[in-house]
Protein backbone atom coordinates (compact mmCIF):
# COMPACT_ATOMS: atom_id res chain seq x y z
CA UNK A 1 0.00 0.00 0.00
CA UNK A 2 1.46 3.46 -0.98
CA UNK A 3 -0.24 6.97 0.07
CA UNK A 4 -0.14 9.34 2.73
CA UNK A 5 -3.50 7.15 4.97
CA UNK A 6 -1.76 3.76 4.27
CA UNK A 7 -2.54 1.56 7.12
CA UNK A 8 -5.80 3.79 8.32
CA UNK A 9 -8.55 1.65 7.97
CA UNK A 10 -11.98 3.26 7.35
CA UNK A 11 -14.99 2.11 7.93
CA UNK A 12 -17.65 3.34 4.92
CA UNK A 13 -21.62 3.70 5.27
CA UNK A 14 -22.01 6.24 3.02
CA UNK A 15 -23.93 6.20 -0.56
CA UNK A 16 -25.14 7.93 -3.39
CA UNK A 17 -21.88 10.63 -3.80
CA UNK A 18 -20.87 13.08 -0.87
CA UNK A 19 -19.87 10.15 1.11
CA UNK A 20 -18.54 8.33 -0.96
CA UNK A 21 -16.80 10.83 -2.87
CA UNK A 22 -15.13 12.17 0.51
CA UNK A 23 -14.14 8.19 0.92
CA UNK A 24 -12.82 7.77 -2.55
CA UNK A 25 -10.57 10.22 -1.69
CA UNK A 26 -9.22 8.83 1.32
CA UNK A 27 -8.68 5.37 -0.30
CA UNK A 28 -6.73 7.35 -3.11
CA UNK A 29 -4.71 8.61 -0.41
CA UNK A 30 -3.69 5.39 0.75
CA UNK A 31 -6.18 4.15 3.20
CA UNK A 32 -8.41 0.78 3.61
CA UNK A 33 -11.60 1.61 2.90
CA UNK A 34 -14.27 -0.74 3.53
CA UNK A 35 -17.74 0.05 1.94
CA UNK A 36 -20.56 -1.64 3.82
CA UNK A 37 -23.91 -1.58 1.63
CA UNK A 38 -27.44 -2.65 1.91
CA UNK A 39 -28.47 -5.87 -0.08
CA UNK A 40 -29.29 -3.25 -2.96
CA UNK A 41 -26.23 -2.09 -3.20
CA UNK A 42 -25.59 1.79 -3.19
CA UNK A 43 -28.44 3.61 -5.08
CA UNK A 44 -25.89 5.41 -7.82
CA UNK A 45 -24.82 1.55 -8.88
CA UNK A 46 -28.39 1.80 -10.64
CA UNK A 47 -27.52 4.83 -12.29
CA UNK A 48 -26.86 4.53 -16.12
CA UNK A 49 -24.91 4.13 -18.21
CA UNK A 50 -23.85 0.99 -17.57
CA UNK A 51 -22.53 -2.35 -19.03
CA UNK A 52 -23.33 -4.40 -16.16
CA UNK A 53 -26.14 -4.29 -13.71
CA UNK A 54 -25.23 -2.35 -10.53
CA UNK A 55 -22.37 -0.79 -12.08
CA UNK A 56 -22.98 2.80 -13.37
CA UNK A 57 -20.75 4.90 -14.42
CA UNK A 58 -21.08 7.99 -11.19
CA UNK A 59 -20.95 4.57 -8.90
CA UNK A 60 -17.42 3.47 -10.79
CA UNK A 61 -16.20 7.10 -10.95
CA UNK A 62 -16.79 7.12 -6.47
CA UNK A 63 -16.22 3.97 -5.03
CA UNK A 64 -12.53 3.30 -6.63
CA UNK A 65 -10.02 1.84 -3.76
CA UNK A 66 -12.51 0.46 -1.74
CA UNK A 67 -13.68 -3.17 -0.65
CA UNK A 68 -17.36 -4.26 -0.49
CA UNK A 69 -19.09 -5.57 2.15
CA UNK A 70 -22.98 -6.34 2.33
CA UNK A 71 -24.77 -6.00 5.54
CA UNK A 72 -28.58 -5.86 6.20
CA UNK A 73 -27.93 -3.48 9.01
CA UNK A 74 -31.51 -3.58 10.13
CA UNK A 75 -30.87 -7.35 10.85
CA UNK A 76 -29.23 -7.98 14.20
CA UNK A 77 -26.44 -10.30 13.01
CA UNK A 78 -25.92 -7.99 10.38
CA UNK A 79 -25.46 -4.66 12.98
CA UNK A 80 -23.12 -7.09 14.79
CA UNK A 81 -21.27 -7.56 12.14
CA UNK A 82 -21.06 -4.09 11.81
CA UNK A 83 -19.83 -3.38 14.97
CA UNK A 84 -16.94 -5.84 14.24
CA UNK A 85 -15.74 -3.85 11.54
CA UNK A 86 -15.98 -0.65 13.65
CA UNK A 87 -14.06 -2.66 16.77
CA UNK A 88 -10.56 -2.52 14.33
CA UNK A 89 -11.25 0.76 12.17
CA UNK A 90 -9.94 4.23 12.66
CA UNK A 91 -12.72 5.83 11.30
CA UNK A 92 -16.39 5.49 10.54
CA UNK A 93 -18.21 7.84 8.08
CA UNK A 94 -22.02 7.78 7.37
CA UNK A 95 -24.14 9.62 5.52
CA UNK A 96 -27.75 9.60 6.85
CA UNK A 97 -29.24 11.49 9.43
CA UNK A 98 -28.34 10.65 13.14
CA UNK A 99 -31.46 9.62 13.66
CA UNK A 100 -31.38 7.06 11.59
CA UNK A 101 -28.16 5.70 12.78
CA UNK A 102 -29.89 5.87 16.21
CA UNK A 103 -32.62 3.58 14.82
CA UNK A 104 -29.64 1.07 13.42
CA UNK A 105 -28.38 1.00 16.96
CA UNK A 106 -25.18 2.62 15.62
CA UNK A 107 -25.24 5.62 17.20
CA UNK A 108 -21.69 7.38 18.73
CA UNK A 109 -22.31 5.72 21.68
CA UNK A 110 -23.04 2.37 20.35
CA UNK A 111 -19.86 2.45 18.25
CA UNK A 112 -17.76 4.47 20.80
CA UNK A 113 -18.38 1.37 23.40
CA UNK A 114 -16.84 -1.16 20.88
CA UNK A 115 -14.12 1.05 20.23
CA UNK A 116 -13.27 4.77 22.04
CA UNK A 117 -10.66 5.52 19.59
CA UNK A 118 -12.63 5.68 16.44
CA UNK A 119 -13.50 8.94 15.06
CA UNK A 120 -17.22 9.03 13.92
CA UNK A 121 -17.92 11.33 11.43
CA UNK A 122 -21.32 12.17 9.59
CA UNK A 123 -22.18 14.09 6.93
CA UNK A 124 -25.69 14.85 6.79
CA UNK A 125 -27.90 17.60 6.27
CA UNK A 126 -27.86 20.10 9.19
CA UNK A 127 -26.22 21.07 11.91
CA UNK A 128 -27.94 19.12 15.23
CA UNK A 129 -28.61 22.07 17.38
CA UNK A 130 -31.22 23.80 15.21
CA UNK A 131 -34.33 23.10 14.37
CA UNK A 132 -33.30 22.07 10.85
CA UNK A 133 -31.74 18.50 12.62
CA UNK A 134 -33.77 16.45 11.31
CA UNK A 135 -34.95 17.26 7.67
CA UNK A 136 -33.73 15.10 4.79
CA UNK A 137 -30.79 16.70 2.46
CA UNK A 138 -30.27 16.27 -1.36
CA UNK A 139 -27.89 18.35 -3.24
CA UNK A 140 -30.33 20.17 -4.76
CA UNK A 141 -32.00 21.42 -1.86
CA UNK A 142 -28.88 22.52 -0.07
CA UNK A 143 -28.19 24.39 -3.18
CA UNK A 144 -31.64 25.95 -2.74
CA UNK A 145 -30.84 26.67 0.88
CA UNK A 146 -27.52 27.74 0.20
CA UNK A 147 -28.93 30.55 -2.34
CA UNK A 148 -27.38 29.10 -4.87
CA UNK A 149 -30.02 29.07 -7.77
CA UNK A 150 -31.51 32.54 -6.15
CA UNK A 151 -27.63 34.08 -7.22
CA UNK A 152 -27.44 32.80 -10.52
CA UNK A 153 -31.01 34.87 -11.55
CA UNK A 154 -29.06 37.95 -9.55
CA UNK A 155 -26.57 37.36 -12.08
CA UNK A 156 -28.78 37.61 -14.88
CA UNK A 157 -30.16 34.22 -15.70
CA UNK A 158 -34.42 34.54 -17.02
CA UNK A 159 -34.96 31.32 -14.07
CA UNK A 160 -33.46 30.04 -11.46
CA UNK A 161 -31.02 26.94 -12.12
CA UNK A 162 -29.32 24.57 -9.59
CA UNK A 163 -25.40 24.48 -10.73
CA UNK A 164 -25.52 20.94 -13.21
CA UNK A 165 -22.77 19.95 -11.16
CA UNK A 166 -23.34 18.08 -7.74
CA UNK A 167 -21.81 21.37 -6.20
CA UNK A 168 -23.06 20.76 -2.74
CA UNK A 169 -22.44 16.81 -2.22
CA UNK A 170 -18.52 17.22 -3.33
CA UNK A 171 -18.06 20.59 -1.56
CA UNK A 172 -18.85 19.18 1.91
CA UNK A 173 -16.92 15.92 0.70
CA UNK A 174 -13.68 18.18 0.91
CA UNK A 175 -15.13 19.04 4.52
CA UNK A 176 -15.37 15.34 5.38
CA UNK A 177 -11.99 14.69 4.35
CA UNK A 178 -10.20 17.73 5.97
CA UNK A 179 -12.34 16.38 9.13
CA UNK A 180 -11.27 13.21 9.43
CA UNK A 181 -7.29 14.04 8.76
CA UNK A 182 -7.63 16.35 11.09
CA UNK A 183 -9.30 14.14 13.65
CA UNK A 184 -6.40 11.70 13.18
CA UNK A 185 -3.77 14.15 13.83
CA UNK A 186 -5.78 14.70 16.74
CA UNK A 187 -6.09 11.39 18.08
CA UNK A 188 -1.93 10.65 17.65
CA UNK A 189 -1.37 13.05 20.49
CA UNK A 190 -4.69 12.32 22.35
CA UNK A 191 -5.35 9.24 21.79
CA UNK A 192 -9.24 9.57 21.84
CA UNK A 193 -11.70 9.30 19.33
CA UNK A 194 -14.18 11.75 18.91
CA UNK A 195 -17.66 12.42 16.94
CA UNK A 196 -17.62 15.09 13.78
CA UNK A 197 -20.58 15.90 12.65
CA UNK A 198 -20.30 17.20 8.71
CA UNK A 199 -23.15 19.20 8.11
CA UNK A 200 -24.04 20.06 4.88
CA UNK A 201 -26.13 23.42 4.65
CA UNK A 202 -23.52 24.99 6.86
CA UNK A 203 -20.70 23.95 5.46
CA UNK A 204 -21.69 24.89 1.92
CA UNK A 205 -22.21 28.03 3.00
CA UNK A 206 -18.88 28.87 4.39
CA UNK A 207 -18.29 28.70 0.46
CA UNK A 208 -21.45 30.94 -0.30
CA UNK A 209 -20.86 33.66 1.86
CA UNK A 210 -16.96 34.12 2.16
CA UNK A 211 -17.66 36.20 -1.05
CA UNK A 212 -20.86 36.94 -0.78
CA UNK A 213 -21.59 38.22 2.80
CA UNK A 214 -20.34 41.63 1.33
CA UNK A 215 -21.68 45.05 3.39
CA UNK A 216 -23.18 42.34 6.19
CA UNK A 217 -20.01 41.68 6.58
CA UNK A 218 -20.15 44.34 8.93
CA UNK A 219 -21.87 45.55 12.37
CA UNK A 220 -23.81 47.73 11.34
CA UNK A 221 -24.54 46.53 7.93
CA UNK A 222 -22.57 48.61 5.21
CA UNK A 223 -24.83 47.76 2.20
CA UNK A 224 -26.99 44.44 0.92
CA UNK A 225 -25.06 40.84 0.86
CA UNK A 226 -23.47 39.92 -2.54
CA UNK A 227 -20.38 40.53 -4.51
CA UNK A 228 -20.44 42.67 -7.15
CA UNK A 229 -18.18 41.06 -9.05
CA UNK A 230 -19.60 37.85 -9.28
CA UNK A 231 -22.89 39.05 -9.88
CA UNK A 232 -22.12 41.09 -12.65
CA UNK A 233 -24.65 40.29 -15.94
CA UNK A 234 -21.34 40.09 -17.92
CA UNK A 235 -19.15 38.05 -16.22
CA UNK A 236 -19.88 34.77 -18.47
CA UNK A 237 -18.23 33.53 -21.09
CA UNK A 238 -18.20 36.66 -23.96
CA UNK A 239 -19.78 36.05 -27.40
CA UNK A 240 -17.23 36.54 -29.67
CA UNK A 241 -17.55 36.73 -33.81
CA UNK A 242 -17.82 32.63 -34.64
CA UNK A 243 -18.22 31.58 -30.56
CA UNK A 244 -17.04 32.25 -26.72
CA UNK A 245 -14.24 32.89 -24.98
CA UNK A 246 -13.28 32.87 -21.13
CA UNK A 247 -11.57 36.13 -20.35
CA UNK A 248 -10.59 37.70 -17.00
CA UNK A 249 -9.38 41.27 -16.87
CA UNK A 250 -8.05 41.63 -13.25
CA UNK A 251 -5.69 43.86 -12.24
CA UNK A 252 -4.57 47.33 -12.98
CA UNK A 253 -1.76 46.29 -15.51
CA UNK A 254 -4.20 43.96 -17.22
CA UNK A 255 -6.74 46.52 -17.44
CA UNK A 256 -4.08 48.70 -19.33
CA UNK A 257 -3.25 46.12 -21.31
CA UNK A 258 -6.95 45.41 -22.83
CA UNK A 259 -7.77 49.11 -22.81
CA UNK A 260 -4.85 49.81 -25.06
CA UNK A 261 -5.30 46.65 -26.70
CA UNK A 262 -8.79 47.65 -28.07
CA UNK A 263 -7.79 50.80 -28.50
CA UNK A 264 -9.00 53.00 -25.79
CA UNK A 265 -6.13 53.49 -23.81
CA UNK A 266 -7.68 56.44 -22.34
CA UNK A 267 -10.49 54.55 -20.40
CA UNK A 268 -7.20 53.63 -18.14
CA UNK A 269 -7.54 57.10 -16.89
CA UNK A 270 -11.30 56.74 -16.26
CA UNK A 271 -11.82 57.12 -12.58
CA UNK A 272 -14.23 53.93 -13.00
CA UNK A 273 -11.77 51.54 -13.83
CA UNK A 274 -8.67 53.41 -13.05
CA UNK A 275 -7.74 51.46 -9.69
CA UNK A 276 -8.67 47.82 -7.85
CA UNK A 277 -11.27 49.76 -5.57
CA UNK A 278 -12.65 51.85 -7.99
CA UNK A 279 -13.76 48.67 -10.09
CA UNK A 280 -14.82 46.99 -7.51
CA UNK A 281 -17.44 49.35 -7.29
CA UNK A 282 -17.83 49.40 -11.30
CA UNK A 283 -17.75 45.92 -12.45
CA UNK A 284 -21.13 45.90 -14.42
CA UNK A 285 -20.20 49.02 -17.16
CA UNK A 286 -16.09 47.66 -17.05
CA UNK A 287 -17.74 44.09 -18.06
CA UNK A 288 -19.85 45.51 -20.20
CA UNK A 289 -17.31 47.24 -22.24
CA UNK A 290 -15.27 43.59 -22.19
CA UNK A 291 -18.57 42.15 -23.85
CA UNK A 292 -19.09 44.78 -26.32
CA UNK A 293 -15.65 44.40 -27.79
CA UNK A 294 -15.19 40.47 -27.65
CA UNK A 295 -17.69 40.47 -30.53
CA UNK A 296 -15.42 42.29 -32.71
CA UNK A 297 -12.86 39.69 -33.47
CA UNK A 298 -13.21 36.07 -33.74
CA UNK A 299 -12.21 33.52 -30.51
CA UNK A 300 -8.44 32.60 -32.37
CA UNK A 301 -7.99 36.17 -32.62
CA UNK A 302 -8.73 36.99 -29.11
CA UNK A 303 -6.85 33.86 -28.31
CA UNK A 304 -4.14 35.29 -29.88
CA UNK A 305 -3.97 38.59 -28.64
CA UNK A 306 -5.30 38.70 -25.43
CA UNK A 307 -1.98 36.17 -24.61
CA UNK A 308 0.14 38.68 -26.19
CA UNK A 309 -0.81 41.36 -24.02
CA UNK A 310 -0.47 39.25 -20.74
CA UNK A 311 -4.51 38.91 -20.02
CA UNK A 312 -5.66 36.27 -18.57
CA UNK A 313 -7.66 34.00 -21.43
CA UNK A 314 -8.92 30.32 -22.01
CA UNK A 315 -10.94 28.27 -24.47
CA UNK A 316 -14.50 27.66 -23.31
CA UNK A 317 -14.32 23.76 -23.50
CA UNK A 318 -17.07 21.20 -24.12
CA UNK A 319 -16.84 18.08 -22.11
CA UNK A 320 -15.68 16.44 -24.93
CA UNK A 321 -12.94 18.95 -25.64
CA UNK A 322 -12.01 18.72 -21.65
CA UNK A 323 -11.56 14.52 -22.55
CA UNK A 324 -8.96 15.66 -25.27
CA UNK A 325 -7.38 18.44 -23.66
CA UNK A 326 -3.67 17.95 -24.73
CA UNK A 327 -2.23 19.45 -21.48
CA UNK A 328 -4.36 16.81 -19.52
CA UNK A 329 -3.28 13.72 -22.01
CA UNK A 330 0.81 14.78 -20.93
CA UNK A 331 0.01 14.41 -17.36
CA UNK A 332 -1.76 11.02 -18.27
CA UNK A 333 -5.08 12.96 -16.33
CA UNK A 334 -7.51 10.57 -18.00
CA UNK A 335 -6.11 6.75 -17.71
CA UNK A 336 -7.13 3.95 -18.85
CA UNK A 337 -7.39 0.54 -16.93
CA UNK A 338 -8.90 -2.58 -16.78
CA UNK A 339 -11.70 -3.89 -14.26
CA UNK A 340 -12.68 -7.13 -13.66
CA UNK A 341 -16.07 -7.28 -15.08
CA UNK A 342 -16.54 -4.14 -16.34
CA UNK A 343 -13.67 -4.36 -18.93
CA UNK A 344 -11.94 -1.14 -20.35
CA UNK A 345 -11.92 2.07 -18.54
CA UNK A 346 -10.96 5.32 -18.29
CA UNK A 347 -10.06 6.69 -14.68
CA UNK A 348 -9.22 9.87 -13.56
CA UNK A 349 -6.40 10.52 -11.76
CA UNK A 350 -5.54 11.54 -8.26
CA UNK A 351 -4.92 15.48 -8.37
CA UNK A 352 -2.82 16.37 -6.03
CA UNK A 353 0.95 15.56 -7.02
CA UNK A 354 3.29 13.83 -3.73
CA UNK A 355 7.15 13.40 -3.56
CA UNK A 356 7.46 10.63 -1.00
CA UNK A 357 4.25 9.36 -0.40
CA UNK A 358 2.14 8.76 -3.67
CA UNK A 359 -1.67 8.22 -4.10
CA UNK A 360 -2.91 6.13 -6.60
CA UNK A 361 -5.54 4.01 -8.31
CA UNK A 362 -5.07 0.77 -5.97
CA UNK A 363 -8.54 -1.75 -6.36
CA UNK A 364 -11.40 -1.17 -8.91
CA UNK A 365 -14.42 -0.14 -7.92
CA UNK A 366 -16.14 -3.60 -6.10
CA UNK A 367 -18.87 -5.45 -7.42
CA UNK A 368 -21.16 -5.95 -4.59
CA UNK A 369 -20.48 -8.09 -1.89
CA UNK A 370 -17.15 -8.62 -3.51
CA UNK A 371 -15.29 -8.75 -0.48
CA UNK A 372 -17.90 -9.77 2.08
CA UNK A 373 -16.11 -13.05 3.07
CA UNK A 374 -12.35 -11.43 3.00
CA UNK A 375 -13.08 -8.48 5.18
CA UNK A 376 -15.32 -10.75 7.94
CA UNK A 377 -12.35 -13.09 8.23
CA UNK A 378 -10.69 -9.97 8.63
CA UNK A 379 -12.77 -9.22 11.84
CA UNK A 380 -12.30 -12.31 13.26
CA UNK A 381 -15.49 -14.42 11.49
CA UNK A 382 -14.67 -17.84 10.66
CA UNK A 383 -16.00 -19.30 7.87
CA UNK A 384 -19.16 -21.18 8.74
CA UNK A 385 -20.09 -18.02 10.83
CA UNK A 386 -20.08 -15.72 7.54
CA UNK A 387 -21.74 -19.06 5.75
CA UNK A 388 -24.61 -18.34 8.71
CA UNK A 389 -24.58 -14.59 8.06
CA UNK A 390 -24.94 -15.33 4.60
CA UNK A 391 -27.94 -18.28 4.95
CA UNK A 392 -30.01 -15.89 7.26
CA UNK A 393 -29.67 -12.85 5.19
CA UNK A 394 -27.48 -10.53 7.82
CA UNK A 395 -24.92 -10.46 5.15
CA UNK A 396 -24.55 -11.24 0.93
CA UNK A 397 -21.34 -12.34 -0.44
CA UNK A 398 -20.40 -11.61 -4.63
Amino acid sequence: MSGPLAGVRVLDLTSVVMGPYATQILGDWGADVVKVEPPEGDVMRHAAPMRSPGMGHIFLNANRNKRSVVLDLKHPRGRAACLALARGADVLVYNIRPQAMARLGLAWEDVRAVNPRLLYVGAFGFSQRGPYAARPAYDDLIQGAAALPWLSCAAGAETPRYVPVTVADRAVALHVVNAVCAGLYWRTRSGRGQRIDVPMFESLLQMVFGEHLGGQTFVPPDGEPGYERLLSPERRPYATRDGHICVLVYNDKQWRAFFALVGRPELAADPRFATQAARSQHYREAYAIVAEEMKKRTTAAWLEALAAADVPVERMNTLADVLADPHLAAIGYFGEVDHPSEGRLRAMAVPSEWSESPPGYRRHAPRLGEHTREVLAEAGYAAEEIDALVACGAARAA
